[in-house]
């Protein structure tokens, strides 16, 4: 018996389909690993101005240290990574835009191009924050509570997952507009309700910061006050952009 027609068109699309994220997946992956391997020679060097926020905080006579005997090669090697992937991720989000794009309507289209492009920015953003704002903050207060007689020393690979961790979570907490903005368009919130909740937000974006900083009072302002911004701003843009429901697809 021979095979359906409606299902021999459904193989072909979902073959398609496979086809095209395999290649977007590959140009995504080229473009890491190209610039991968520009920042491999300039690894050591990436690492230095990595640790500089705690070096330059640290007391006379103190450094970075090494307890595993291949981690002054990984260590940095996995930093030229995470750049990389920093550095890619336009060409990797544009990947994704470019395969997910057909299959959206027009005017989800017109309001995911402006929060994807916002969303990047605000990540940087982010992490900018974190490298030249709190870090050093963190960092003065954690040498200047080190008990007497005890001599701060921090393991390069323990630094860099500390940093790291610290850039992922505050890109994400700045990501609270776009939060806010797409919970609007679905339909979830509405303006009067989001200006309703302001004091709640307030204080989960505290009740989040004392979770993610390090134990100072002055990283936890340094987060929660940007948040509680990022919230106004969100409204913003809910009152200029958005529609009650507008990702939601047209009726008929």
């Amino acid at each position: 018996m021979a095979t359906p027609e409606p299902e021999v068109d459904l193989q072909q699309g979902l073959f398609s389909h496979l086809l095209e994220l395999r290649s977007r997946l590959l140009k995504a992956s080229a473009t890491v690993l190209v610039v991968l391997l520009a920042l491999v020679p300039f690894a050591n060097h990436l690492y230095t101005e990595l640790a500089a926020p705690l070096v330059a905080r640290l007391p006379a006579g103190a450094h970075l240290i090494a307890t595993e005997v291949a981690s002054p090669f990984v260590t940095p090697l996995k930093l030229a990574f995470y750049a990389a992937l920093f550095i890619s991720m336009p060409m990797i989000l544009y990947q994704l835009w470019a395969f997910v794009s057909p299959g959206l309507y027009k005017h989800e289209k017109r309001l995911a191009r402006p929060l994807l492009a916002a969303a990047l920015v605000l990540f940087y953003m982010g992490c900018a924050f974190a490298y030249f704002l709190v870090l050093p903050a963190a960092f003065r207060f954690l040498t200047a509570i080190t008990p007497q007689g005890v001599e701060m020393m921090t393991d390069i690979t323990h630094y860099l997952d500390f940093v790291m961790l610290m850039f992922f979570a505050f890109g994400l907490c700045f990501e609270v507009p776009v939060a806010v903005v797409i919970l609007a368009a679905v339909g979830i919130v509405d303006l009067d309700k989001l200006r309703s909740s302001r004091r709640y937000a307030i204080v989960g974006a505290f009740a989040i910061a004392a979770l993610i900083t390090p134990p100072d009072i002055t990283s936890m302002i340094m987060l929660a006050v940007p948040m509680c911004l990022l919230y106004e701003l969100g409204m913003l843009a809910v009152r200029w952009l958005v529609k009650p429901g507008s990702l939601k697809p047209d009726a008929g």
